[in-house]
């Protein structure tokens, strides 16, 4: 649970607060039309807790974290 992962994010869901950005900005930005862009899917082991972050404080679950490779 602690390697690399990858973002995937439900646009549907999304409502373009910006707390995902505020919490990874490294990951997300809002842009000036609202939208939500992801700057980086590919999270490795050392930024994954960036990016859960970002997940849990989204206030639709729009932000899911996946492993990638290995067994996890």
């Amino acid at each position: 649970m602690s390697g690399a992962c990858r973002v995937v994010v439900d646009m549907g869901k999304c409502s373009g607060l910006g707390i995902c950005e505020a919490e990874a900005p490294d990951f997300f930005e809002i842009g000036a039309d609202g939208q939500l862009m992801v700057l980086s899917y590919e999270v490795s082991a050392e930024r994954r807790a960036e990016v859960e972050g970002a997940a849990r404080a989204c206030p639709t679950q729009a932000i899911v974290v996946e492993e990638v490779g290995g067994d996890a």
